[in-house]
């Protein structure tokens, strides 16, 4: 069925005829008298006759009593703020081909509640008359058929013109309205230009629909320009935030913007950096090139970054920037100091002392020495040796320099030395570079010195270092930097070095086992921890935290102790001291099972064990320091031997010229000369 509207009063056609005002209006009576639907009336109409009908509306009415509070209205207008914005100038422009002709333009929220009206002022006065104005609602089941409410019961647009409205006031009106749908396909308002009913012409609907497809279109750019917005802010935040620097380069590597993380790095201000070329700051020069003139990512390359301050190693990552065409229109470059990267491994990979002065129990004179010298230590920067026997608590006590030491908020790096293969032992100090060896990582592997850098590194066994790697660990001591296995670029490094060994050190320089150099380096505050069975007055005090420590950690409560179980620890030689007090301790409350600890616990070695005959120095197995006393003559001896080849040895190297062994050594040539004298070397 075609449905047009006519010029005619309140006409139009059904079916391909005409319908006259007179028509529809003798239509509207007899459904109103006899609820009967004639031919004359659009399907359209007729059902919303019906609605209307259904919905018990006073057809002789017309009036809207359905009307906002100010409050309400307020909220309203508060809430469809981004609507009436923009289709007010729509409206506008739509109501100047109408203006002077009896015409206003409304516009409506999706529940029919007007909220906006431009038009002729003597039009809006006979409007205010049927309550058609702001905040009144004009849906179908308030004031019958109509332009509004009908084009959001059908969900389209419709013309209602005179008889055709379901109220008898509304007659005199022609009103042609269109639903305006939002960006996700919803009902979000109407629009509605009404007129006098004489005025009816079938242009004016398709005005209204092409106002209002132009306001959807703006809704929808409008939200497309909110999106844009919003990802742009979110971009702009994270870029902002992020802890990495980031540097934007155009297609020639000049820098559009950069991050504040970066501007730290780079020791300057956005609006100094902005303009310069990124190959000023980035010493790679390749990687860049790639990036920009072929578009070709990298990742986690190892770069120096040009700063105020000198040059910083950067771990970086760069992702080309592509337009529309997919061509290459500029770079997205991330740096990031290799010290932060350092840092982070050492925070998450345990990297880090746990242990102080307080956890150092006993008051043992021999002890309490030994963490005097320690709290001294930690005041300073200078190299530590601590010498004790195995389980002594060598860790403890240089975890525990460490944290009341300047550098406490720096990593904590142990390295046992005689737990790793000779092989192996220079890559995990110094690192090597991709490629190095046959199993080296992809990109290489920083060294336990560089990670170390800005806090402790802690050499456990240092006396079982291989010879050969004496002299590197030697060099970066004393030149504070390294080179990684298989590279060439020189790395600084901060490091402060705690050793421990429970060898004889002197000893060991005496063998030939241990280089002089290194050992003088090294032995710049030596801190000797006493063994256990030196500190039997400690052991009531140890057993009784270790005894309630062990108990909590296995959740079990602390049982009675017979007396006689503390006086034969005391008596025991405790070869493993510490640690093999501790074991001890687990086994005999595992043993035990909640019961009274009694002799019957204790591990037969221990309740069988009795002292060697003899004065007690003798049955106490000899301590380094008892073993240097005791070989004092031999070691001297040995020293001098060493040092009588090394001058012979330098002297041979240089054949025999003084001059440049003194210079090499950093002596006068008067002091040389002595020292051959000493050591009975004639240059005859």
């Amino acid at each position: 069925m075609i449905i047009q509207a006519s010029n005619e009063k309140g006409g139009g056609t059904v079916g391909g005829e005409k319908t006259s005002a007179g028509d529809i209006a003798s239509a509207w009576k007899t459904f109103i008298s006899k609820a009967q639907i004639t031919e004359v009336v659009r399907p359209e109409i007729a059902h919303s006759w019906q609605r209307c009908h259904q919905a018990g509306v006073d057809p002789f009415s017309g009036v809207s009593h359905l009307i906002l509070s100010r409050d309400q209205l307020h909220a309203l207008l508060t809430k469809k703020r981004n609507l009436i914005d923009i289709a007010r100038p729509f409206m506008s422009n739509l109501y100047r081909f109408v203006k002077g002709s009896g015409f206003i333009v409304m516009l409506s929220d999706e529940q029919g509640y007007m909220m906006e009206t431009i038009g002729d002022s003597e039009t809006q006065e006979k409007a205010s008359e049927l309550n058609l104005i702001k905040g009144a609602s004009w849906q179908e089941r308030v004031v019958g058929t109509n332009g509004i409410g009908t084009a959001l019961a059908m969900a389209k647009p419709i013309q209602v013109s005179g008889a055709e409205h379901y109220c008898k006031k509304v007659h005199s009106w022609t009103c042609s309205a269109a639903p305006i749908y939002d960006e996700i396909g919803g009902i979000t308002g109407a629009l509605q230009m009404s007129g006098p009913s004489c005025k009816t012409h079938q242009h004016t609907l398709g005005m209204v629909v092409a106002a209002v497809k132009a306001i959807e279109e703006q809704i929808s750019i409008k939200q497309r320009n909110r999106e844009l917005t919003l990802l742009n802010n979110r971009l702009n935040n994270i870029v902002l935030t992020v802890s990495d620097g980031i540097i934007v380069t155009g297609k020639e590597g000049v820098i559009e913007q950069v991050n504040p993380a970066a501007e730290k790095i780079l020791g300057k201000k956005g609006p100094e950096i902005t303009g310069s070329l990124i190959r000023d700051y980035l010493e790679n020069a390749a990687k860049i090139e790639e990036l920009l003139d072929l578009g070709k990512s990298y990742k986690e390359a190892e770069l120096q970054v040009t700063a105020h301050n000198g040059s910083v190693p950067c771990l970086s990552s760069g992702k080309p920037i592509r337009d529309e065409h997919g061509s290459v229109s500029g770079a997205v470059i991330f740096i990031n100091p290799l010290h932060k990267i350092k840092n982070l491994i050492n925070r998450f990979s345990g990297a880090h002392a746990t242990f102080s002065f307080k956890d150092i129990i006993g008051k043992n004179k021999q002890l309490l020495k030994a963490v005097d010298l320690a709290t001294l230590a930690a005041g300073n920067n200078s190299h530590v040796l601590l010498q004790g026997e195995s389980g002594t608590g060598k860790e403890v006590f240089a975890q525990a320099i460490h944290n009341h030491s300047g550098r406490r908020n720096g990593p904590f790096i142990a390295i046992n030395c005689g737990a790793i293969p000779r092989e192996l032992i220079g890559s995990e100090l110094f690192g090597y570079e991709e490629g190095s060896f046959t199993g080296a990582h992809r990109g290489g592997r920083p060294g336990k010195f560089e990670l170390a850098s800005g806090g402790t590194l802690f050499l456990d066994e240092i006396g079982d270092m291989p010879i050969e790697h004496q002299v590197a660990l030697l060099r970066v001591l004393q030149d504070k930097q390294v080179t990684r296995i298989g590279g060439n670029k020189v790395i600084l490094v901060d490091v402060r070095i705690i050793c421990a060994t429970n060898k004889n050190l002197p000893l060991e320089v005496a063998k030939g086992n241990f280089r002089q150099d290194l050992f003088y380096r090294l032995n710049v505050m030596t801190i000797t921890l006493p063994s256990l069975r030196n500190r039997q007055d400690d052991i009531p005090l140890l057993f009784q935290v270790f005894f309630r420590e062990i108990c909590q950690k296995n959740g079990i409560p602390v049982p009675q102790a017979d007396p006689r179980v503390i006086s034969t620890l005391q008596h025991y030689s405790w070869p493993g001291n510490i640690r093999e007090f501790q074991n001890i301790l687990e086994r005999m409350i595992n043993v035990a099972q909640g019961q009274e600890i009694g002799l019957e616990h204790l591990p037969e070695e221990i309740v069988s064990y009795r002292p060697p005959s003899g004065s007690a120095q003798e049955i106490m197995p000899p301590s380094p320091v008892d073993h240097l006393k005791n070989n004092k003559i031999k070691i001297k001896e040995l020293l001098e031997e060493n040092e009588r080849q090394d001058m012979i040895n330098r002297l041979l190297l240089y054949h025999g010229n003084v001059s440049q062994v003194a210079k090499e050594m950093g002596i006068s040539r008067t002091s040389l000369y002595k020292r051959l004298k000493r050591l009975e070397i004639s240059m005859k």
